[in-house]
């Protein structure tokens, strides 16, 4: 699952990234209103999380334009105004849920679980590739139908290489999509992750699914050949 993060001050911005990616989710971020909604137009989210009080575009009108873009990403406002009539505004502008600062993660966290069973989250999301199954609803993963236990970050990179089978994705793109972070080339942690992954799947038998291309990077898919 991806998120947009749109917020302004520096520590909460960290402190929910943080958060949401330990928790198994790919975190895009930005701290002000324009930069957000071009985000929010040229990608694909799962859910927005946005501010209200925003730099260059205040949250209101960044979710203004959304909706008035047929933009149906749902979006949790966040603002320390507390007032009714900042809360009915939020939700009658096209916001799906209002919260008021400060939170505890747990409660954005459990927020953010709520809205993604509603709408088309209700219908379980399952990719399937050969013999490796992925619930990406319930964060499961199946090979040869027996159950697959990965870590958060484990997840990450398989939904990853599974969203993009039959593409080769480079360690720069790997790292700054799973691990939010530039790739440095004097780093294995990429070659790392790949091989407890290909040994968790049993990726290590007769038939692999991730592959590497030498000097470009990885690619999951079904080659019939093997």
């Amino acid at each position: 699952m991806r998120i947009l993060l749109i917020e302004d001050e520096n520590k909460a911005a960290k402190y929910i990234s943080a958060g949401l990616s330990q928790s198994g989710y790919i975190v895009d971020s930005t701290d002000n209103g324009q930069d957000g909604l071009f985000l929010a137009q040229e990608n694909d989210y799962d859910i927005i999380i946005l501010d209200v009080m925003l730099p260059k575009l205040d949250g209101w009108s960044v979710l203004t334009q959304l909706r008035v873009d047929d933009k149906n990403t749902p979006v949790i406002l966040l603002t320390a105004r507390d007032t009714l009539d900042d809360r009915v505004k939020g939700l009658n502008l096209g916001g799906d849920d209002y919260l008021i600062k400060p939170f505890a993660f747990s409660e954005l966290l459990a927020r953010i679980q709520a809205l993604l069973r509603r709408g088309k989250s209700q219908q379980i999301e399952i990719i399937t590739i050969r013999d490796l199954e992925i619930d990406l609803t319930h964060h499961k993963v199946k090979r040869n139908g027996k159950r697959v236990e990965l870590s958060p970050k484990e997840f990450a990179l398989l939904v990853l290489l599974a969203r993009r089978s039959g593409q080769v994705l480079s360690r720069t793109v790997i790292s700054e999509q799973v691990w939010d972070m530039n790739f440095d080339s004097d780093s294995n942690i990429v070659d790392v992750a790949v091989k407890r992954l290909r040994d968790k799947i049993g990726d290590n038998q007769e038939h692999k699914l991730i592959h590497t291309v030498r000097g470009l990077g990885y690619i999951l898919e079904n080659r019939l050949d093997e």
